[in-house]
């Protein structure tokens, strides 16, 4: 799994009262800073394998419906979550056992960083943006992957006054304030409920697909 050996580079935000500090880097060990008290996003920058990539490029191109939400019980850091039933309507396209071998990882990897025994999965194919107004999660912390389209949008501390959320006048209209997670990257975005983060949750939101455009998105959530 990931082992402690930090990497990446860091964005910095200066608040009144404390920094706040996002990472990116290109090796997976990158999502453990998610750990530090002052880091409210952690993004793996990896290249989705090609044949994955493909897996989820040809799902979209079907124009089928998807969403489906799963949750686990997992016993123990080696335990291995049960993924029966995941996208089963697509499981004759080629790849398919690549795509469910990756999620599986992902949840792995999730599981064991945070020690997490209770997980929540779910898994979208979406025209539209699931949740189209800058917010902040009353999570812990959430794993955020796009397997195809476009990919996240935050901000980092300042750009938005946080009384504000989701009100649509005080968002902001230009582009070089909105940050981008791109198409492949694991992101960790920490919330309100992870301890010590109460009023520093990283404030994102779901991006507008062009038009005849979709994503498939994956998102984890520690439950317990």
């Amino acid at each position: 799994m990931l082992a402690l050996n930090p990497m990446g580079t860091s964005l910095l935000a200066k608040t009144s009262s404390r920094t706040l500090h996002q990472h990116q880097g290109a090796m997976p060990e990158t999502l453990i800073r998610i750990l530090e008290d002052d880091v409210n996003l952690a993004v793996w920058n990896r290249q989705l394998p090609a044949h994955i990539a493909d897996f989820g490029n040809l799902l979209l191109s079907l124009n089928e419906p998807l969403a489906q939400s799963l949750s686990f019980e997992l016993a123990d850091d080696d335990a291995q979550p049960s993924l029966q039933g995941l996208a089963s309507g697509f499981s004759d396209l080629e790849s398919y056992e690549g795509f469910i071998a990756d999620v599986s990882w992902l949840v792995s990897a999730f599981a064991c960083l945070l020690g997490a025994k209770r997980i929540g999965l779910r898994l979208r194919a979406l025209d539209k943006a699931m949740c189209p107004r800058f917010h902040v999660d009353h999570v812990p912390v959430r794993l955020i992957t796009t397997y195809a389209g476009i990919g996240s949008q935050w901000l980092k501390e300042g750009v938005m006054d946080r009384r504000k959320l989701g009100q649509a006048e005080a968002e902001p209209d230009v582009d070089s304030q909105i940050q981008q997670i791109d198409s492949g990257d694991v992101a960790l975005l920490k919330g309100e409920k992870w301890h010590g983060n109460e009023g520093f949750g990283l404030i994102h939101r779901s991006p507008l697909p062009a038009a005849g455009e979709r994503r498939l998105i994956l998102t984890l959530d520690w439950l317990a």
